[in-house]
This record gives C-alpha cells, sequence and structure tokens, in this order.
C-alpha cells in the first residue's frame, strides 16, 4: 500500500531532510515515528531534499507498506480504523508531540503511479528577505534573513526575469560529481508584502543544490547595486561559480508547494523523469535551494 503524506518542518534544527547517521533530520524523525506505528523500519521517498536550515510549507513524500504494516494501521486498540490512512497522519502527529518542529498535515492512499519524487512536474520555493527598510522582527528570525543595506526590489525582479527559461545552472549550483546542472526556471519574481518585506517566488521543475539561495543571492546584490541586471543572465552563461555575490542562508527558505500533472497521468510522468535522471546522473535528485 502506498501512502502520500503531505509535510511541514521547521527546518532551523535540522540537518536537511536525508537521514544521516548521527544527526537529527526530518526523514530520520518520520520514519522513526512512522516505525513505532507500523513496528517495522521502511522509507520514505520526498518530492524534494531540503537542506539543512531550509523550511518547507508543503513538502511531500510517499511510503510503501508491506500488508504486516499496512494491518498495524488499519487496527488501533484492537479495532478497525474507518479511514486508516487519513488517521495516519493523525497518528504521526501523536508520536510526534506536542509543538514539534516538524509536523505531518495529512495522509491519503496515494493514486496509482503517483511517486512523490519522480511525479512531480514542478516545486516552488519562496524566499523571505528583509532589507534595511522593514528592519529585524525577532519573530521572524528563523524563516527570514536580513541584509542591513536598503535594496531595489523592481530591479531585483527585472534581474530575476533574465533567468526564466531552459538553462545550464552550473554558475548558481554547488557542484557536484558527474550531476547535471540543467534546470528549466518556470517562474522568478520579486514582490515586497505588507510589511515590506521582500518575498521571492521561485519555481522549477527541479532545482540543484544550493540554487535557489544562489539566485537570490544574485539578485539582492542587484538591489544592492553591486550588480547589474544584465549581469546575473552573463554570469549564468559563462558556467562556473563567481565570488560576485553571496548565497544567501539557508534560514528564508521555504518549500512551497509541490506540483503534479492529473492522477491519469502520474505513471507516465513518473516514468519519463527516472528515465530522464538516470540519463544525466545516478542519484541526480532536487536539492532544496
Amino acid at each position: 500500500m502506498r501512502i502520500r503524506l503531505d509535510i511541514a518542518y521547521d527546518g532551523t534544527h535540522f540537518r536537511g531532510w536525508a537521514r544521516q547517521p548521527g544527526l537529527r533530520t526530518v526523514q530520520g524523525t518520520l520514519e522513526a515515528a512512522l516505525g513505532r506505528i507500523v513496528g517495522s523500519e521502511m522509507q520514505l521517498v520526498v518530492a524534494g531534499r531540503t537542506d539543512a536550515g531550509v523550511h518547507a510549507a508543503d513538502q511531500v513524500a510517499h511510503v510503501d507498506l508491506d500488508e504486516a504494516q499496512w494491518s498495524r494501521v488499519q487496527s488501533r486498540h484492537g479495532r478497525a480504523a474507518s479511514d486508516p490512512a487519513g488517521s495516519l497522519a493523525h497518528r504521526i502527529r501523536g508520536v510526534l508531540g506536542a509543538y514539534p518542529d516538524v509536523t505531518v498535515t495529512r495522509t491519503s492512499i496515494a493514486p496509482d503511479g503517483f511517486d512523490a519524487r519522480f511525479s512531480a512536474i514542478w516545486r516552488r520555493y519562496r524566499y523571505r528577505l528583509a532589507d534595511a527598510g522593514t528592519g529585524y522582527d525577532p519573530m521572524r528570525r528563523h524563516d527570514t534573513t536580513t541584509l542591513k543595506v536598503a535594496l531595489d526590489a523592481d530591479a531585483m525582479d527585472a534581474a530575476a526575469q533574465t533567468l526564466i527559461g531552459l538553462h545550464d545552472f552550473a554558475a548558481y549550483c554547488k557542484p557536484r560529481e558527474e550531476a547535471t546542472t540543467i534546470r528549466t526556471l518556470l517562474d522568478y519574481r520579486w514582490r515586497r508584502d505588507a510589511e515590506g518585506v521582500l518575498i521571492a517566488e521561485v519555481k522549477a521543475d527541479a532545482f540543484c543544490h544550493s540554487m535557489v539561495r544562489a539566485l537570490v543571492g544574485a539578485c539582492a546584490a542587484v538591489g544592492e547595486g553591486r550588480l547589474t541586471i544584465g549581469d546575473v543572465a552573463r554570469l549564468r552563461d559563462e558556467l562556473s561559480r563567481t565570488s560576485a555575490f553571496k548565497v544567501l542562508p539557508a534560514r528564508g527558505l521555504t518549500l512551497a508547494e509541490v506540483g503534479y500533472p492529473a492522477d491519469e497521468l502520474l505513471a507516465a510522468r513518473a516514468e519519463q523523469t527516472r528515465a530522464r535522471r538516470e540519463r544525466e546522473a545516478p542519484g541526480n535528485a532536487d536539492a532544496g535551494g
């Protein structure tokens, strides 16, 4: 039985999504909670692995339960649950305890062909950036980066527009051996919210390691006047890492949403994506900004 899990977390005190020996991670924490419910180990497959310190408002994962594990989910206190898949989220939250920094907001039986990672058609991230005009808000210190300079939001948005499309983003990715850096950036915009905080919305088919934080760092340099609008595209086309801008901290970055096609297209999308990833490089996956 394949179960879809919708997940949210404050990444401040996690060493990223992926399970690592001796380190506290989102995957490790959730798998331990699930293990207590189903009575044995299992492995979560996620839409996009987030880096240390990155948050998620709507992360998506799936887990495959064998017959014995699914039987444990269906039965609670010796009674059959009326909606075992749906009530699993409540049981996980119970194991996680009061006020955890990770939660499962919803669980459901996955549609045929659903794969949390390979069926996804896009991921959307949000970055919060306060500047000298908005100042520092201690209540938002975990999800907002603060720069002590005034930033030009219009220039940042104009620079972001020059990066949209299918490109090799090697200049904006932390290199990983044999991993492709070719991505389709579907949308990238900057705006100020009601409090004046700068908000970036970045949407792509997938992201390579540190890509989002590099993209926002480049546009912040434009907003500060250290780079021109045309520089961000020029630097991209040079296909090499640069010291012309700083990669901004993880604290401001949140995985906001993962997009999937209609149910009848899930299997075909997963097959197509899996084949492409295998051609590009082994183990190449979305790395969460």
